[in-house]
């Protein structure tokens, strides 16, 4: 099974974006020392909790700290970006770091004040394109605008010798098809929407098999959210301060932070301390929490339900240096 990981940048308590933003570049060298597969990048916007919201930036740092994992973006979120922007962005990348570039590639609201933010022509209401957008894109890498396109004359890709590996993001299983039918890899989100996750990959992989062109090989990756420590007792507590950052956002929005521990403890009720970290009556948990060998046993059920031999760790947790531990236990004991 291969291992990679979703880095958001999560600001530690008492710490700020500068510290957060250098911590997650240590993840990506880290993440390679251990026998990672790959770590992206996510895209939060106005967020006091994380600090990635440029992620072709971040890709660019980590790859020149790095020399064997594959880096990228988890997502771009692309129905508020001009594909010829996002493409060149990506050629760009894969000059500097060639084969080691992936474009992951979502669709995301962040309220109405950053969604308006972000765009560009403001007097227009924000059109539904995504499939477009993708295909746009992939236009731009292979030169497949068709003549007499505005786009064909654009030497996009000209004296880039590869491409970037491009993969569809999505929560919702509403993309399954779409990257699947275009051949792309598709990575489901199972720390937002754990319940839709199997069917969504292997929706994803049915399409794939079909497909008669393959980017990424029609792969699939599992997303979940992950706390490892020594003892199933002691994740568990860790895992605390993600419950507790998920309460406080939904009661003050952007502005929370994470939470340490012990906030987290005064912060909680005993119900959500509670709330099951491993697979029960057969349904999944939005966190996975435990020993190496409870959080091993969890992703290989996982991994076999859903049909792929990839899972992509998003692991939020209050300490650098209990998130450091968390993804060097979970490495030794899937054996990468």
């Amino acid at each position: 099974m291969k291992l990679s990981l979703i880095e958001l940048a999560t600001i530690a308590p008492g710490s700020d974006k500068t510290q957060a933003l250098k911590d997650s570049v240590d993840a990506a060298k880290q993440a390679e020392d251990l026998g990672y597969h790959r770590i992206w990048y996510a895209e939060h916007h106005d967020s006091a909790s994380t600090a990635s919201s440029a992620p072709e930036i971040l890709i660019a740092l980590a790859a020149g700290a790095t020399s064997r994992i594959r880096v990228g973006s988890g997502a771009v979120l692309l129905n508020h970006y001009s594909p010829y922007k996002v493409a060149e962005s990506f050629l760009q990348l894969e000059a500097l770091t060639p084969g080691r570039i992936d474009l992951g590639l979502g669709r995301a609201t962040a309220g109405p004040v950053v969604d308006l933010a972000l765009r560009r022509d403001r007097d227009v209401p924000p059109a539904d394109d995504f499939t477009q957008q993708v295909q746009e894109v992939l236009a731009h890498f292979d030169g497949r605008f068709p003549a007499g396109h505005p786009f064909a004359r654009l030497n996009t890709a000209t004296g880039v010798a590869s491409r970037p590996e491009v993969w569809i993001l999505g929560s919702s299983g509403n993309s399954a098809r779409m990257a699947g039918e275009l051949g792309l890899g598709y990575a489901f989100a199972g720390f937002i929407n754990p319940d839709g996750a199997g069917r969504a990959l292997l929706r994803h992989a049915a399409f794939a098999q079909s497909a008669a062109r393959r980017s990424a090989g029609g792969r699939g990756i599992l997303s979940v959210g992950a706390v490892v420590a020594d003892t199933d007792a002691e994740a568990q507590r860790l895992n605390w301060s993600r419950t507790a950052l998920m309460a406080r956002l939904g009661r003050q929005g952007a502005a929370a932070q994470i939470p340490t521990v012990e906030e987290a403890e005064r912060e909680l009720s005993q119900v959500q301390k509670d709330t099951p970290t491993v697979i029960t009556d057969g349904r999944w948990p939005r966190e996975l929490a435990g020993s190496p060998e409870t959080v091993r046993d969890q992703l290989e059920q996982m991994t076999k339900a859903a049909g792929v031999d990839e899972v992509m760790v998003q692991d939020i947790i209050a300490d650098p240096a209990a998130r450091a531990h968390s993804r060097a236990l979970l490495a030794q004991a899937m054996g990468i």
